[in-house]
């Protein structure tokens, strides 16, 4: 509804109030000339002015409101009133090979906007999807810059395959995203159920992220810059023993010391610093209504709070579309991406080279350096291999170069009405190359082998080549799409490496050559390809009734059984369309969906010729450079491997209440992968090979999901709300060769403590049940489970489950006047952590530097404890894998907090400004947690799906506050 107050215009300028419905002043209202960049925004009141043309359109555009735009004509005053939006359900949704209006979606889909991006301090873009998304899991493992992030949708599928989801990125599939620009990104589509990934076959089984970036708009050039910095501490430390309190526990486990060795370094302040993180991002964006461009360069620089970890990537951008005829559009999208990588090394022990159990075990009275004036640094002289935490930090040269190009060239044809045909060819191209350089100086390893050397250098490309042939038609209230296409990759990587020792004292040459002792040399080649033939029907009847069904067949050169069929199909019944609904004002929107799908997984295969048998070979005589080769047998092919299969069956509903203010999405789903990859041991009668790769297992993960959107007060102060929470529970439901393993390797006490077994969680733990300390000597208690009398292998059991209860996260957002204000939680409950680095810092049983913990050990003198005796001599028995390392890893956490200023248009545009605003975000300031670690988002193994929730020295996640503008012309 609009009402107009108009008279002759008495020059050039228009003014006017907006207001909602109810009649309240709606402030913040962006005011625009179409076409233009010359606009304003509504004051507190509503109120606007604006200097205009008579032959101008008004748009009037706000956030939960139908836009509107007004022809100014002869009019000076033009009053508007916006209604709500309650079209939401008419947005377009992307989805594979294509798009779909969301009230048609029938499937399990999720959009995360913009707005989930904006103002973040994101490195990577995958973490816009943590607590965000229902039905996603994202786990960052480390807080060291440039890190992986593990994102789970609707929980692991594999133990040998990559469990990540596909992404596609504006129509180029990868499964590596960490190079992209997150503030390139308009956004993220979820595909979660096997209805709308299956046409993405093979890749579809792990879910299916497709991104989309931003494009130019037709109108005035825009030239947009934004740049923010900040910096970041430890959130918590772990305090250590000082130096009298470890001389008192060095001579009660028999270590003498020398008397002298009395100086103090505190190791947390010489190692934990502040981070740094700036990042600056220029675009360049514009459009007539046959051409549209846009152009971004960026710079992101991100230090860790532990040196040298730090990432730097430089990136370029430039998406052009352009309809050089009526029947043809044609577009190219091309990201070249540069970045640096320097690597702090964790999850290690203090005597293999990690330097955070270095920090928390070098006994505190060693320096950094020897006080000889050598400017070596200062051992450990209880084991002289052991380096301290600084050694291990820049001891080493080294750094990592990824150069990446992507580029995407795009046709569209419409061949008669209603039918076109679409064209891409995409290539992803990367060169690698690390450098490892340790001196024969300062370090003892280092002058032990006379200076190390080591080089990587590696380069992949993969192309893509689609094509679509699109048939869209209207029959009175029917409406249907038909696609058909073809899909071709090929995938090649090549790679050297080399390593040696034995380097000149001049530290300027790093290189290795021939002059070097050579300890290993290799190169390698690898390639796969796919061909793939697909198919997708979608019908709706007066968007009341809805259907889809997709068919695609893969062929992929990576196994002998080279074929699998993904098959879908998902139905959507619109109950608010129904007569017997209609007068039921209370709902908008009643949708019920149905889907089932069968997807396979070709990602993150130990090698692409599995179905061969694998020849290497070696010289025989290491010293006789001239006795030549030896061919050995490397590993056994397996001609009837065959493919993992997905299958999975969603149900979901979707609701929408009081005129599109509040919004629920429930979804079901049982989801089972079959012909489980598994590496499987073979007898010794076999020969040199040990172990083939099969199929033989089972895995089941089923779930709920709920999501609630709602608009909570939209007065003045406007008040939202997005909460999401998840159910997921997986089990192994059949293992046919090994009902059992173990794995998650435990260093100090040489046991495992992840358990993968028949009718259990993944990866749950698994070790002794202890019940406390013997008072009478000072030594754990472990039950006797197998009730034999004594303790012994057969009392161990399941001790703790690293899988969560659920996830979730709750966004608020609230908006007065100029002012924005963001409120982000994020947690997960009743998983558990298995703390294994409390091993090397309460056990007592060598030269190691402990927690303060242990000041509460037993002792004739303090029986009533939890904490066992000292014990000395590398005597384990006390830090066997038990409940006493298990603990809560619940967390409630405020990921984010961003606070923005949106400055008055008509202000700034008096020096040339468009758009001004300034905003500061807080992420990981406050997180509420019983785990007694640096942080409970954590796991030593990485991505491993059989070995999660492990703590043991990892580098810890950050609090980091930032300071960031944006500015427009």
């Amino acid at each position: 509804m609009t009402l107009y107050v108009g008279a002759f215009a008495q020059g050039n300028k228009v003014s006017g109030t907006v207001k909602d419905t109810d009649g309240n002043g709606l402030p913040g209202v962006n005011v625009f000339v179409k076409n233009t960049t010359s606009g304003t925004s509504t004051d507190f009141d509503g109120n606007y002015t604006l200097n205009v043309g008579g032959s101008d359109t008004l748009v009037f555009s706000f956030i939960g409101y139908q836009t509107q735009e007004l022809l100014v004509g002869n009019q000076s005053v033009i009053d508007v009133v916006l209604s709500d939006d309650v079209t939401q359900l008419e947005e377009i949704v992307v989805i594979g090979y294509g798009s779909q209006q969301k009230k048609d979606v029938s499937a399990s889909v999720v959009v995360v906007g913009e707005d989930a991006i904006k103002d973040r301090p994101m490195v990577s873009a995958a973490t816009a999807l943590q607590g965000k998304a229902a039905g996603v899991q994202v786990v960052q493992p480390s807080g060291k810059p440039g890190g992986d992030i593990s994102v789970r949708v609707r929980g692991t599928t594999s133990v040998s395959l990559r469990n990540d989801p596909l992404y596609v990125v504006d129509g180029i599939p990868m499964t590596d995203i960490k190079g992209i620009n997150p503030q390139d990104i308009v956004s993220l589509t979820v595909m979660k159920d096997a209805a709308s990934t299956a046409i993405y076959g093979l890749r579809g089984a792990n879910g299916v992220v497709l991104i989309t970036t931003k494009k130019g708009k037709e109108g005035e050039p825009l030239l947009q810059f934004g740049a923010y910095g900040g910096f970041s501490k430890l959130r918590k430390f772990i305090e250590t023993l000082s130096t009298k309190q470890y001389r008192d526990l060095m001579e009660e486990i028999n270590l003498s010391l020398d008397p002298t060795w009395t100086s103090y370094t505190d190791w947390n302040d010489k190692v934990f610093g502040t981070g740094y993180i700036q990042n600056y991002q220029l675009t360049f964006s514009g459009g007539t209504d046959k051409t549209r461009y846009l152009i971004s360069a960026n710079y992101l620089n991100d230090k860790g709070i532990v040196a040298p970890a730090q990432y730097g990537r430089y990136s370029v951008r430039a998406n052009f579309d352009s309809q050089l005829k009526p029947w043809l559009k044609v577009g190219t999208n091309v990201n070249i991406i540069s970045s640096k990588t320097e690597d702090t090394p964790d999850n290690l022990s203090s005597g293999r080279g990690g330097v955070i159990m270095s920090t928390l075990n070098t006994p505190p009275f060693l320096n950094v350096y020897k006080s000889d004036g050598s400017g070596q640094f200062d051992p450990n002289p209880f084991q002289p291999s052991w380096e301290n935490p600084l050694a291990y930090m820049y001891g080493p040269d080294q750094q990592q170069i990824d150069n990446r190009l992507i580029a995407n060239f795009t046709g569209e044809a419409t061949i008669v009405k209603g039918l076109t045909f679409d064209t891409h060819f995409a290539l992803d191209a990367n060169t690698h190359q690390w450098d490892y350089y340790l001196d024969p100086f300062r370090t003892n390893y280092g002058r032990n082998n006379n200076g190390i050397g080591r080089a990587d250098k590696s380069m992949y490309y993969t192309w893509t080549f689609e094509n679509t042939l699109t048939y869209n038609r209207e029959i009175g209230k029917h409406d249907f799409t038909v696609l058909g296409g073809t899909a071709a990759i090929k995938y090649k990587y090549n790679d050297s490496y080399m390593a040696g020792y034995d380097f000149p004292d001049d530290t300027s040459i790093k290189t290795l050559n021939a002059a070097n002792v050579i300890t290993d040399a290799s190169t390698s080649i690898d390639e796969w390809s796919l061909l793939s033939y697909f198919g997708r029907v979608l019908y709706n009847y007066d968007s009341k009734y809805l259907f889809t069904a997709s068919l695609r067949r893969d062929g992929s050169s990576k196994l002998a059984d080279k074929w699998a069929t993904s098959p879908s199909f998902s139905a959507g019944w619109r109950i608010s369309s129904e007569s017997f609904m209609q007068n039921i004002e209370l709902i908008d929107d009643l949708k019920l969906r149905v889907g089932w799908g069968k997807t396979a997984n070709q990602d993150g295969l130990p090698n692409n010729y599995l179905a061969y048998g694998q020849n290497r070979y070696a010289r025989r005589t290491p010293t006789n450079p001239l006795s030549g080769p030896t061919v050995y047998q490397y590993s056994i092919g397996n001609p009837y491997l065959t493919w993992e299969i997905t299958s999975q069956t969603n149900i979901g509903l979707d609701i929408s209440l009081l005129k599109a203010r509040l919004n629920l999405t429930v979804d079901a789903y049982l989801k089972t992968t079959k012909n489980l990859i598994l590496d499987v041991d073979l007898p010794n009668s076999v020969g040199e090979v040990s172990n083939i790769l099969t199929n033989g297992g089972s895995i089941e993960n089923k779930g709920l999901e709920l999501s609630i959107s709602s608009v909570n007060i939209d007065k003045k102060l406007r008040w939202n709300t997005d909460f999401n929470i998840s159910f997921n529970r997986n089990k192994v439901v059949d293992l046919t060769y090994t009902p059992v393993s173990y794995y998650g390797a435990i260093y100090s006490n040489n046991t495992s403590v992840s358990l993968f077994k028949v009718g259990e969680p993944l990866a749950v733990f698994y070790g002794y049940i202890a019940d406390g300390v013997d008072p009478n000597t000072g030594d754990m208690i472990y039950r006797d489970i197998n009730d034999n009398g004594y303790w012994d292998p057969g009392d161990r059991t399941i001790i703790g489950d690293p899988n969560p209860v659920f996830i979730g996260g709750i966004t608020n957002t609230l908006s007065y006047k100029n002012w924005n204000l963001s409120v982000f939680f994020q947690g997960s409950y009743g998983n558990d952590i298995f703390n294994s680095t409390r091993i090397d810092l309460e056990g007592m049983f060598d030269s190691k530097n402990q927690s303060v913990a242990v000041l509460d050990r037993w002792t004739p003198e303090n029986t009533n404890t939890d904490i066992p005796r000292a014990v000395g001599g590398g005597d384990v028995y006390n830090v066997q894998n038990s409940t006493r390392f298990v603990e809560d890893g619940s967390y409630l956490r405020l990921k984010a907090i961003t606070l923005t200023y949106n400055f008055n248009p008509d202000w700034v545009k008096k020096v040339g400004i468009h758009k001004l605003s300034v905003y500061s975000t807080g992420e990981n300031l406050l997180t509420f947690t019983k785990y007694s670690g640096f942080d409970p988002e954590v796991n030593a193994y990485g991505n491993s799906p059989l070995e999660l929730g492990i703590d043991y020295g990892t580098y810890p996640q950050t609090t980091t506050v930032t300071f960031g503008v944006n500015v427009e012309f």
